[in-house]
């Protein structure tokens, strides 16, 4: 599947030490990322007493690093359970000719294969990164996608999904969110995105075992 650009509009987002979120933004836009929104891609149950949501991008490394050594146990241990929810944000990064692609192929997949095309594009990352073929690497989310080819194409490239990532991006760059990845534990800041030290954020917001 040879997958064509889709053309958004936004300025890419430079790299910043999470610390800096505290003053990047008026509380309200802050306050306003923790609110999970219809559109949002959520893994787990609605229900959950933890919400994290992730912000990242296909073409960072550190994300990719993230689904494939920590995302695994974190599921296993608190999504699975029913503990905590992970809400996924595009925030598409350099080189913006195929992270956007990448984030809008997510977008377009079925609801249920959201998180398996992610997984897909993160697992195939270091590949691409080496020099493979990016046309081998959207190929390999795009067979995750649960839609034909040329369905899959025309939604990458409906105005409506661009308008989609485009306001999660703008939301995003006012509520202080300044690089990828970046995660927020019931709307706080996750300095620290290692399994123990988002294990230890959870842990403390969960209710009391009965």
């Amino acid at each position: 599947m040879t997958i064509r650009p889709v053309l958004i509009a936004f300025g890419l987002l430079v790299f910043a030490a999470p610390a800096a979120w505290a003053q990047a933004a008026p509380e309200q836009a802050r306050a306003a990322l923790a609110v999970v929104q219809t559109q949002d891609r959520v893994l787990g149950r609605s229900d959950a007493p933890v919400t994290v949501i992730e912000y990242a991008s296909f073409t960072c490394p550190h994300c990719a690093a993230w689904h494939q050594t920590v995302l695994p146990a974190l599921k296993a241990r608190f999504i699975d359970t029913g503990q905590v929810r992970l809400v996924f944000r595009d925030l598409p990064t350099s080189p913006e000719g195929l992270s956007v692609p990448a984030a809008a192929m997510a977008r377009c997949a079925v609801p249920e294969a959201y998180f398996d095309v992610a997984q897909a594009l993160m697992d195939g990352q270091p590949a691409l990164r080496a020099g493979g073929d990016p046309n081998v690497w959207l190929s390999q989310g795009a067979a995750k996608a649960g839609r034909p080819a040329a369905e899959l194409q025309t939604c990458m490239n409906d105005a409506a999904t661009q308008s989609a990532l485009n306001a999660g991006v703008e939301a995003a760059v006012a509520g202080g969110v300044t690089g990828t990845p970046m995660f927020l534990v019931n709307g706080r800041l996750a300095e620290d995105s290692s399994l123990e030290g988002l294990s230890g954020l959870i842990s403390g917001l969960l209710p009391p075992a009965r």
